[in-house]
C-alpha cells in the first residue's frame, strides 16, 4: 500500500494524572476522594478474569507502586495499564509508578508525540482509574461524592485532556452516574452542550447490579443520547467481568475470548427493541474486534424470523437484526485480518479502527504497518473510510478529523 490514511483511533486510553480529582473536588473531600498514595504491593493476582491486588503498609517488603485510594478502594497502576515501549517479555502483572510509565500515558504533549510516531492523527480515550464506564464511582458508598467524581473527570477530560494544547487531536469521551438514569441523561446533555459526542456505558449492566437494556430503566439516558447525537461507547470489560471459563483459567484464556462480552451485548441490544424506540441512537464496541460479527448477524436473523413467536421479540423488534446493526452498531478493531476479509458480511460503514495505546495489546508504534498489511486487498476509498471516514462521521469531527466544540456540536439535534 503506497499510502495509508492518517489514523483516527476510536479506542486509546488515558492514565489520569494524580491531580484530576484533587484539583476539582471540594476541599472537604480531599482526604476521601480519589488520590495517589505510593506504597508496596503485598500481593497481586489475575486469575479467572478477576484482578485482585493487595496494598502493603509503609515499611512493608514488596515492590513500590503508585496506588489510587478512594474510600475503601486500593487500585495500583500496573504495567498492563501502560505497556507501550516495553518488550512483550517485560510486560508482566506488576505495580508501577508514574516515573516507570511512558509519559504519553498521562501527559498531552508526549501523547501527541507518540501519536505522531504511530501515524495517528486523532484519538478517543477511555479512562483507567474510573474503569471503562465509571464503575469505580458507581460502586462507591457516597453517591454525592461519586457524582462529583464523575463530573470532575468529565471536566478534566473536556477542558484539559482535550483542551487547547491537544490541538483538536484528542476526542472527549465522558462518563455518567450509572446509578441514576435521569442524572445520567443530565450529564449527557451537559457535555453535549460543549461538543462531546461519545459517552461510556457498560456492555452488560446486570453484571454491575444494574437493570438490563431490556428494561425501560435506561430510557432517559438513551433519549438524551438519541437527541444529542451522543454515541454509546462500550469497551470490553465495562461490565467488570472479563470472559473466562473457570476460576483457575490463566489470563491467556480470557485474553483470547475478550470479544465474547461484545457478542453477548450486541445480541442484547439487537433483541431489545431499543433501536426502534430511539431511531438515531448509535453504539460502538471498543476493542471487541469484528471477525465474529457475520455469524451472529446471520443467527440473529434466523432466530428473529423463525422463533419470534415464542422468543419474546415479535412485538418490539420490528425489523431483522442485521438491518438494525447496519443503522446503529459499529465494531472496532486493531488486529483482525479475518474480519477484514469478510467486510462484505459486516458492512464497510460499520467498522472503525483503533490502536489501544498504551495497553499491552496495542499495535503502537506499528499501527500503520499492521493496518496496511491487513488492508492491502481493499480499495483505497474503503481503507480511507475504515481508518478515518467512519469515525469522522460518527463522532462529528471536522473534515480534517479534528475535534472542537463547534465541530462536535454540529451533530447535535437539541
Amino acid at each position: 500500500m503506497e499510502t495509508f490514511p492518517k489514523i483516527i483511533s476510536v479506542d486509546d486510553h488515558t492514565v489520569e494524572p494524580p491531580h484530576v480529582w484533587r484539583d476539582r473536588l471540594p476541599s472537604k473531600y480531599h482526604d476521601i476522594g480519589p488520590r495517589i498514595v505510593r506504597a508496596p504491593v503485598k500481593e497481586m493476582t489475575f486469575v479467572g478474569g478477576k484482578f485482585a491486588p493487595t496494598m502493603g503498609a509503609a515499611g512493608d517488603d514488596g515492590p513500590i507502586a503508585d496506588w489510587w485510594v478512594y474510600e475503601d478502594l486500593r487500585r495500583p497502576l500496573t504495567r498492563l495499564d501502560t505497556a507501550v515501549g516495553y518488550s512483550r517479555d517485560d510486560v508482566k502483572l506488576e505495580g508501577i509508578t508514574y516515573e516507570q510509565m511512558r509519559p504519553g500515558s498521562f501527559s498531552v504533549p508526549e501523547r501527541l508525540a507518540d501519536m505522531d510516531v504511530n501515524h495517528v492523527q486523532s484519538a478517543l480515550c477511555f479512562p483507567t482509574f474510573p474503569r471503562f464506564c465509571g464503575q469505580t464511582f458507581t460502586e462507591a458508598k457516597d453517591r454525592e461524592l461519586g457524582l462529583l467524581g464523575v463530573r470532575a473527570y468529565n471536566d478534566w477530560m473536556v477542558e484539559e485532556w482535550c483542551g487547547p494544547q491537544a490541538q483538536g487531536r484528542l476526542i472527549p469521551l465522558t462518563l455518567i452516574p450509572l446509578w441514576d438514569a435521569e442524572l445520567a441523561a443530565a450529564e449527557v446533555r451537559r457535555n453535549a452542550a460543549r461538543g462531546v459526542r461519545a459517552v461510556c456505558f457498560s456492555e452488560i449492566p446486570p453484571h454491575l447490579g444494574l437493570p438490563s437494556i431490556h428494561t425501560d430503566y435506561w430510557d432517559p439516558f438513551l433519549r438524551a443520547c438519541d437527541e444529542t447525537g451522543t454515541v454509546v461507547a462500550m469497551h470490553i470489560g465495562s461490565s467488570s467481568k472479563m470472559p473466562s471459563t473457570s476460576a483457575d483459567a490463566p489470563p491467556a484464556v480470557g485474553s483470547t475470548i475478550t470479544f465474547a462480552n461484545c457478542c453477548f451485548s450486541m445480541v442484547d441490544w439487537l433483541m431489545s427493541g431499543t433501536f426502534d424506540r430511539f431511531p438515531s441512537l448509535k453504539v460502538m464496541y471498543a476493542e471487541g474486534q469484528i471477525g465474529w460479527i457475520p455469524y451472529i448477524l446471520e443467527r440473529a436473523d434466523v432466530v428473529w424470523e423463525e422463533n419470534r413467536g415464542w422468543g419474546g421479540v415479535a412485538d418490539k423488534v420490528l425489523r431483522p437484526p442485521s438491518e438494525l446493526f447496519t443503522e446503529h452498531v459499529f465494531g472496532c478493531f486493531f488486529d483482525d485480518a479475518f474480519g477484514l476479509r469478510n467486510l462484505d458480511a459486516i458492512g464497510v460503514g460499520n467498522v472503525l479502527y483503533e490502536t489501544d495505546y498504551p495497553h499491552s495489546d496495542s499495535t503502537w508504534p506499528k499501527s500503520k504497518e499492521v493496518g496496511a498489511s491487513q488492508m492491502g486487498h481493499l480499495a483505497p476509498d474503503v481503507v480511507e473510510q475504515i481508518v478515518r471516514g467512519n469515525a469522522i462521521s460518527l463522532l462529528g469531527l471536522t473534515g480534517e478529523g479534528l475535534w472542537g466544540p463547534s465541530a462536535g456540536g454540529a451533530r447535535g439535534r437539541g
